[in-house]
C-alpha cells in the first residue's frame, strides 16, 4: 500500500468518531485533506464546523461546509488532525504545513483529538523531523540564537508566512527525550508564539495507518 493510500486509510478510520451534534475542529496537511474529501458523507451529523488553517477552510468551503470562526463556539466535542510524527504514547510533532499555533489551540479546546498517520510517522523518539517554533518576526534572531544554545540547529522557513502573520524555524538535532519539558522550555523563550511538540496536549486515539490496516492506541 503507498502512502496516498495509507493516509486514505487513515482518514476514512477517523470518520468513525464523528457523532450526532458534533462540534468539528479540522486540521491542516495531506492526511486531513483526505479526511475532508470524506466529510461531505457526515455532513447532517455536524452542528458546526472550525478550521486551524485558511487551507482547510478554503477545502471545507469547497465542500459544502459553513465554517464557524473559533470565538464563536466553546470548546470542541472532536479535533481531527494528523501529525508529523508520533510516538506510541501519542505524543507528537506538527507544524509541517506551518498550522501549528492554530492547531495547538483547537487541539487543547477539544473534549477528544483524534490523529491520523501513516505508519511511516511513527517513531520511537520525537526529533528526527525538524521540529517547528512559530516565532515573531523581529525576534526570530534572538529565539534561533537561544535555540542554537540549546545544541537545536535552526533554519528559517523562507517565503513562508504564518496564516498569524509570523515566521517559522525549523530545528533539528534537538534532543527530544522529555517532550513535555522541553515544550515547556521552548515557549518561555520571549518571542515565541508556539513550538510544534504536542505533549502537554497529546491525541487522545492515535490511527496508525499500515499495509495491514489501521491500528488505534488510546481509548
Amino acid at each position: 500500500m503507498d502512502q496516498t493510500a495509507k493516509k486514505m486509510s487513515a482518514a476514512k478510520a477517523a470518520l468513525e468518531f464523528i457523532e450526532n451534534g458534533v462540534v468539528l475542529g479540522v486540521g491542516t496537511g495531506s492526511t486531513v485533506n483526505c479526511f475532508i474529501e470524506f466529510l461531505p458523507s457526515l455532513s447532517d451529523k455536524i452542528d458546526a464546523v472550525v478550521s486551524s488553517s485558511n487551507e482547510s477552510t478554503r477545502r471545507l468551503i469547497a465542500a459544502g461546509f459553513k465554517v464557524v470562526p473559533f470565538r464563536e463556539v466553546g470548546d470542541l466535542d472532536i479535533y481531527v488532525d494528523g501529525a508529523d510524527e508520533a510516538t506510541k504514547h501519542r505524543q507528537l510533532i506538527k507544524g509541517g504545513g506551518g498550522a501549528l499555533t492554530r492547531e495547538k489551540i483547537l487541539a487543547t479546546a477539544s473534549r477528544k483529538f483524534v490523529c491520523m498517520v501513516d505508519d511511516s510517522k511513527l517513531v520511537g523518539m520525537l526529533g528526527r523531523f525538524p521540529l517547528p517554533i512559530e516565532v515573531l518576526p523581529m525576534a526570530q534572531s534572538y529565539v534561533a540564537r537561544q535555540v542554537i544554545k540549546l545544541r537545536g540547529t535552526p533554519v528559517w522557513r523562507e517565503n513562508f508566512v504564518t496564516d498569524n502573520g509570523n515566521h517559522i524555524l525549523d530545528v533539528s538535532n534537538l534532543s527530544i527525550a522529555n517532550p513535555p519539558e522541553l515544550e515547556t522550555r521552548l515557549n518561555q523563550i520571549p518571542g515565541v508564539i508556539c513550538n510544534g511538540i504536542f505533549a502537554q496536549r497529546p491525541a487522545d486515539i492515535l490511527l496508525i495507518s499500515g499495509d495491514d490496516g489501521v491500528r488505534r492506541i488510546g481509548a
